[in-house]
């Protein structure tokens, strides 16, 4: 009997985490395009196709809703940086990373730019975490190109500004994707100009820095 229960609090649990998961998702699109203070919940619940009374289940509020969303895209865009570790050829793992922030920018630019909005407007929902488990990410990842450096594995470089180069070139083809468009009629959609982009940000940021 009480596994029959946990089995079902378990499955209850799961379809909780798919449903906010589909609320966040919706909400993602309206809050990228309105903003927070733009975005109504009734849009919100039109493009989840559910009732907002439903999304107050979930979310007691379009503040919380909102932090939920920069949260998640916060997470998918540090996990590619997590991954990457002293023993790794250096090579291998800026190049992977940058392939991987390329994956993103292309399948979510929506979540980019709502997290460079919320970066214009001074992170007020965001910077507990900017200066809380990013900031530490980031020194982990800094001290590990240092020691690459260290062990003449890759040229001297500013490990800070080589991370911060890396997220302005690949979320650049997100955030000013219609300028990008209005230039070269292209976007990261066009598989050529995507290899390009990728490639050119391979050789400057990567290949340059190999002994």
């Amino acid at each position: 009997m009480k596994e029959y229960a946990l089995k079902e609090e378990t499955e209850t649990s799961a379809k909780i985490l798919k449903k906010k998961e589909h609320i966040i998702n919706a909400a993602l699109i309206v809050f990228s395009q309105e903003g927070l203070n733009g975005a109504r919940m009734e849009q919100i619940a039109d493009e989840a196709d559910i009732s907002k009374s439903n999304i107050f289940y979930y979310f007691q509020s379009k503040e919380v809703l909102y932090v939920a969303v920069l949260e998640k895209v916060l997470s998918k865009w540090l996990s590619p940086l997590s991954e990457i570790n002293a023993n790794q050829d250096p090579r291998v793992a800026l190049k992977t990373y940058i392939e991987e922030k390329y994956k993103i920018s292309k399948k979510s630019p929506a979540a980019s730019r709502l997290y460079a909005l919320e970066i214009i407007q001074g992170a007020p929902h965001l910077m507990a975490v900017l200066k809380g488990p990013l900031k530490s990410l980031v020194r982990e990842k800094v001290a590990v190109i240092d020691g690459w450096i260290a062990d003449n594995k890759i040229k001297s470089v500013s490990a800070i500004h080589l991370i911060f180069h890396i997220w302005a070139v690949t979320q650049h083809y997100s955030d000013f994707s219609i300028q990008t468009e209005a230039v070269c009629n292209h976007s990261l959609r066009n598989k050529k100009f995507a290899n390009e982009a990728l490639n050119t940000s391979i050789q400057l940021l990567v290949d340059s820095l190999i002994p």
